[in-house]
């Protein structure tokens, strides 16, 4: 039997769960002040969900699909987009709108794993519903820097590329490339930094979108909120092909890792979709978001040196000085817990020295060992592990100096 993960997932030993709740609280905090209420869903999806919804690249190559006993194609969610549209469209007339909702939930692609990209991996997922104006859109932009901001991140580490599928119709309309043809085009455009062959004329027309009156307004709403590293990029795509006017997406600056972090955009026809006939088009629902990984985010995090060092979850380490002492350490302990102090209870050891080199292992700041000679003095020996200094304390000041 192989002890190894299965290829393209990671086990999260203690310190790399640390990481990964560091980058979720970070977008929490992003998306929380805008407003943005969190939302899940199974990650066990009926296949048709993403059937004509979604890339034919991602359905046909990338989702782990399978038949169940019931004889039901499922599908492990590649993306999070068809799912909660089709949860508003559920409750299309119950919600209130303008509606903000994330979440930070696992997803499964079945590609080739390399920098960046995992078969598995976690995103944040931020969309507002409700709202077809460019209002919208700058919202969503904006949250996105927010993100990268909570994360620690300069001006200087990051840059925003806009581009508008809306345009991209009228460059398609200039060079004369038939409506069925469209998808593919815009596949290949959103391939071509991996070599996919665009035609020159398509290139030549979007290196000029100075009059679309959509940029203007973007960007100069983008600058009056103190964003200034969003550049207008008509060459953004997107592969999805329920986006319909904005996409947008967040490059790392450093030569170390250049490539396309995250992205979003508007895809207002997609919860229509899943309206009954003859609401579709009345009922329809604009939307516009953006959905970010976490492996490429803790790339980033480690590529620019903004990952902090990162504590354990435990306070302190309290080992008994003799067995005898177990019970009475146990009550220390729970008295500290009472105070929300997190407290590992040394079990297996017998020597001070061997509960020591346990709590470095792990990582736990502080030791206090505890028999009888504390519980009659009424105070502890504190023990900063990582510079070996000491100090005593009365047992009923611990909590607070622990927590300060």
């Amino acid at each position: 039997m192989k002890i190894e993960p299965y290829k393209g997932v990671r086990d999260f030993y203690p310190e790399d769960q640390r990481i990964q709740n560091h980058i979720f609280s970070a977008m929490r905090r992003a998306v929380e002040s805008y407003g943005y209420e969190e939302y899940n869903a199974s990650i066990l999806e009926s296949t048709e969900l993403y059937l004509s919804k979604t890339s034919e690249e991602i359905v046909n190559e990338q989702t782990y699909t399978f038949t169940d006993r019931g004889d039901r194609s499922v599908t492990l969610r590649p993306e999070m987009t068809p799912t909660v549209a089709r949860m508003v469209a559920a409750r299309k007339r119950e919600l209130g709108y303008p509606l903000r909702l994330y979440c930070i939930q696992n997803f499964f692609r079945y590609e080739r794993p390399q920098r960046g990209r995992l078969r598995e991996f976690w995103q944040l997922n931020a969309d507002l519903f409700g709202v077809s104006g460019i209002e919208a859109d700058i919202e969503s932009i904006a949250l996105a820097y927010r993100v990268m901001k909570e994360m620690g991140a300069d001006d200087a580490d990051f840059v925003i590329k806009i581009g508008n599928r809306g345009f991209l119709d009228s460059v398609y309309d200039a060079v004369g490339i038939p409506k069925e043809e469209r998808q593919a085009m815009t596949r290949l455009l959103d391939a071509k930094d991996k070599g996919a062959d665009v035609r020159k004329d398509v290139l030549d027309a979007l290196a000029e979108p100075k009059n679309f009156e959509y940029f203007a307004k973007l960007k100069k709403a983008l600058q009056e909120r103190g964003i200034e590293n969003a550049v207008i990029d008509a060459n953004i795509a997107r592969g999805f092909d329920y986006y319909t006017g904005l996409v947008f997406e967040v490059f790392d600056t450093n030569p170390e890792n250049p490539r396309a972090m995250f992205g979003g955009g508007r895809y207002d026809n997609l919860i229509g979709q899943y309206l009954p006939d003859g609401r579709q088009a009345a009922d329809n629902v604009p939307a516009v978001g953006f959905a970010m990984g976490d492996v490429i985010a803790r790339d980033f995090l480690e590529t620019h040196n903004l990952l902090p060092k990162l504590p354990p979850a435990t306070h302190v380490y309290i080992a008994p000085v003799r067995p005898e002492d177990a019970e009475s350490a146990a009550q220390f302990a729970d008295e500290l817990r009472a105070h929300g102090v997190h407290v590992a209870l040394g079990m297996k050891h017998e020597k001070i020295g061997d509960h020591i080199k346990h709590a470095v292992k792990l990582s736990i700041p502080y030791f206090i060992g505890y028999g009888e000679k504390e519980k009659t003095a009424g105070t502890v020996t504190l023990k900063v592990l990582a510079t070996e200094a000491e100090e005593v304390i009365p047992m009923d000041k611990v909590a607070d100096r622990l927590l300060s």
